[in-house]
């Protein structure tokens, strides 16, 4: 099983994506540290929203295999600059989540390009809200159902 971090702004789902990935009752909560849960990592929006964290972002990814950016699909800019992934020694993958709310395929072209260029190598698309995407990443990280 790989251990996974996710980064992405604030309110874009990591959290809630911690929640389906680890199978608990979906609650918001406002993530304010880091969180360590079983083999999620989920890091405050503030860390990527504010270059001063970032420090914080590296030294904890040491911890895990997988690097996740996450960018929602109705979000216009990507919080990512240009290549930050090529900061990790690890393999990194790009998350469009709120997909239920992409009314145009542009949206996702978007979000796409978004994360390829701050560094994914593969690209995933989720919707917490309607359980879609979420086996296809449990079995990425093969987790066992």
């Amino acid at each position: 099983m790989k251990k996974i971090m996710l980064i992405g702004e604030t309110g874009c789902g990591k959290t809630t994506l911690t929640q389906m990935l680890n199978n608990e009752t979906l609650e918001y909560k406002k993530t304010q540290a880091l969180e360590f849960n079983n083999f999620v990592v989920d890091t405050p929006g503030e860390y990527i929203e504010n270059r001063n964290y970032y420090n914080a972002i590296i030294a904890s990814s040491v911890e895990v295999d997988v690097i996740a950016l996450i960018q929602p699909c109705n979000k216009e800019m990507s919080i990512f600059p240009p290549g930050f992934g090529s900061i990790f020694a690890k393999p990194v993958i790009g998350i469009i989540s709120k997909i239920d709310l992409c009314e145009e395929e542009k949206s996702l072209k978007d979000s796409e390009k978004y994360l390829k260029e701050a560094g994914a190598q593969e690209i995933f698309q989720i919707s917490t809200t309607k359980n879609l995407g979420i086996d296809i990443i449990k079995k990425y990280l093969n987790w066992e159902q």
